[in-house]
């Protein structure tokens, strides 16, 4: 198994080589360059497995055991799954209504990045150790992926965490579970910027070659691939707990309903479906509709700005997975991808080639809420079950609520396109006690946790970054710093 970048211009590398990238050196994202293919039967057989050994299952496609042998791979798995709270580390809840939420929530942030990076973490200790080699992670966070690749690392001696987060468009909570990790390799910057605003810095930093080698550095945004085959399971696992049977042929089709944001889940749901796993995928954004107007119309280009919304973490206009999506749609064409990244870099704005564009269109379906819609289906969810969702979860739930009943209803809600007796799940990506705010816009009672509550009370760290502050600059400088103490 080996991985190439997405535009072509990088030597194939195996697992350790891509892990330990963040983009490709020519700009590009890493993706396998083929797909594993299974069949009924396999799918069958899986479908008996818990979440913790269909992630052991997937992992072992895309990771050789000329690399990590299988006893080792399902050690690290178990290492990293230690910490959640459920015992089935994941949780469907049966809700009224057909509505199937699938809680990728129970780590220690209450964030489904936890399942992913808390994963990626133990692989770069497995080959830190067995090399006694330091590495510098870079991350940029719209919320949940700062605190959990904190979580994942912290303490550990042979890697440093410079994590950036959007100063005042993180909730409280977010910000507490990284401003409150008192490690010495653990490095915060608050930026008074958005979330796009700073990935660029770090962009700029893995741009010059001689730094990135010289210091290391990598990334757990989920441009690391690692994250994105980890997330691979979400889908398999929503779709055993969702399918009516497995005993028919063909294997019948769920419905996974996935909250958008920097597009890795949406990817990862591409390459199930891609390896044969019966899914219809929906990715469902808020106001920042990006992906949206690209699935209904083509149109990958940027609005005029981002914004705020109740579902903070997903207050994007770039979500650079499209890439890895456009690349696998297109039959891997990387020629084709470089080109089309190229000019949306230049200006920001993209109509897709209609060919891509119909079979995206044919791949995904997309739905997008304003922050009523989140709201209402909030107050909804919490009627009907006195289940509190998190305003991320609540775009999917909406959609669902949105679906007709009866195809009587079909011409209202045409533009959802929707089988009604196709089966559906909804992912969860965060708990709602991270989301106080929101709750009580939708005039909903917080539930808090104590480890949540204590957040407040305990000492804090973050070196600011101002506007008009060299953001690349002042990083290099403290990740020189930083390395020679």
């Amino acid at each position: 198994m080996e991985y190439v970048s997405t535009r072509g211009g990088a030597g194939a590398v195996d697992f350790e080589g891509a892990l330990f990238s963040g983009y490709a050196p020519d700009g590009g994202l890493f993706m396998p360059q083929c797909i594993p293919s299974l069949d009924g039967d396999t799918l069958r057989r899986w479908s008996c497995l818990s979440y913790r050994e269909l992630v052991k299952e997937l992992c072992s496609l895309f990771i050789t055991a000329e690399l990590v042998p299988r006893s080792t791979l399902n050690d690290l798995i178990d290492r990293a799954f230690s910490r959640f709270r459920h015992k089935d580390v994941v949780h469907l809840s049966r809700l009224k209504d057909g509505l199937n939420v699938l809680e990728l929530w129970h780590g220690v942030t209450y964030a489904f990045k936890d399942l992913s990076l808390s994963c990626t973490g133990q692989f770069l200790q497995y080959f830190l150790e067995k090399k006694q080699k330091h590495i510098t992670i870079l991350v940029g966070t719209s919320g949940d992926t700062g605190s959990s690749a904190i979580e994942s690392v912290r303490g550990q001696k042979n890697m440093d965490i410079f994590v950036l987060l959007p100063k005042g468009f993180c909730t409280q909570i977010q910000e507490l579970q990284m401003t409150t990790v008192i490690e010495d390799n653990v490095h915060v910057f608050a930026a008074h910027g958005n979330s796009d605003e700073i990935d660029e810095p770090i962009k700029e930093l893995f741009a010059d070659v001689d730094f990135a080698r010289k210091y290391n550095l990598m990334s757990l945004n989920s441009v690391n691939w690692s994250r994105i085959m980890v997330q691979i399971a979400h889908h398999f696992y929503a779709y055993f707990q969702c399918a009516p049977s497995l005993d028919t042929t063909p294997l019948p089709v769920v419905e996974i309903v996935v909250p958008t944001g920097g597009g890795g889940n949406i990817t990862a749901g591409c390459i199930a479906q891609k390896m044969g796993l019966p899914i219809q995928l929906v990715a469902v954004v808020n106001s920042n509709d990006i992906v949206h107007r690209t699935v209904q119309h083509g149109d990958f280009s940027l609005s005029e700005s981002v914004k705020a919304t109740l579902a903070s973490a997903m207050d994007i206009q770039e979500p650079y997975n499209v890439e890895r999506i456009l690349w696998l749609l297109s039959g891997s064409n990387s020629s084709l991808t470089k080109m089309l990244m190229e000019q949306f870099s230049i200006s920001k704005s993209l109509k897709l080639p209609e060919d891509l564009h119909r079979k995206l269109s044919e791949t995904l379906r997309s739905c997008s809420a304003s922050d009523e819609d989140i709201m209402r289906a909030m107050q909804r969810c919490w009627e009907e079950n006195r289940y509190l969702l998190c305003p991320h979860s609540a775009v999917a739930a909406h959609y669902h609520y949105s679906q007709p009943d009866g195809a009587h209803l079909h011409q209202k809600f045409s533009c959802f396109s929707s089988l009604f007796s196709m089966p559906r799940c909804c992912l969860a990506p965060a708990s709602a006690a991270k989301f106080q705010d929101a709750l009580l816009q939708a005039g909903l009672v917080p539930q808090l946790p104590p480890e949540i509550t204590a957040l407040t009370a305990m000492e804090t760290r973050s070196t600011p970054l101002e506007r008009g502050q060299d953001w690349a600059q002042a990083l290099r400088e403290w990740i020189e710093a930083t390395a020679q103490r």
